[in-house]
């Protein structure tokens, strides 16, 4: 909101909070799908960085070199259980950014729909995809 309209940040805010409870049916169907979607991401990654380190600190994995030798370990489930929380850390800092990309094209979508009707003189500047998703059509103008 800041970048759209140029006021200061407490300005935007309200305008953002304003715009979001304006349409709150929405934002909560988005934020809940966009949860779960990028759940499903954070549990891929770290269950496969689980998986691998298992096979890897249990030794499962052959060496083929004679440059780079694994230590057998007697008890392997500590080094499992950091690698997967060092996992869930990363990968919920990399996730969050396309969390805040979401709500950003959110609230752009949002704004857009508010500010134009698909008019000639107001036409919508979402997708395509979106539009006809949304069954949204910018009016041709007449000739």
């Amino acid at each position: 909101m800041i970048a759209v309209y140029g006021k200061n940040f407490c300005v935007s805010a309200k305008n953002a909070f304003s715009l979001l409870m304006r349409n709150i049916i929405r934002v909560v169907v988005l934020d809940k799908v966009t949860d779960l979607l990028l759940f499903f991401g954070k549990l891929l990654v770290v269950g496969g960085v689980g998986v691998l380190a298992f096979f890897f600190f249990a030794g499962r994995i052959p060496n083929t070199g004679t440059t780079f030798q694994t230590a057998a370990l007697n008890y392997y489930w500590m080094p499992i259980m950091t690698v997967v929380f060092g996992a869930y850390l990363i990968a919920h800092g990399f996730f969050s950014v396309y969390n805040m990309g979401v709500d950003t094209l959110f609230l752009c979508f949002l704004e857009d729909l508010e500010r134009n009707d698909g008019s000639a003189e107001k036409p919508y500047f979402m997708s395509k995809n979106l539009m006809k998703i949304l069954n949204k059509k910018n009016k041709q103008p007449k000739t």
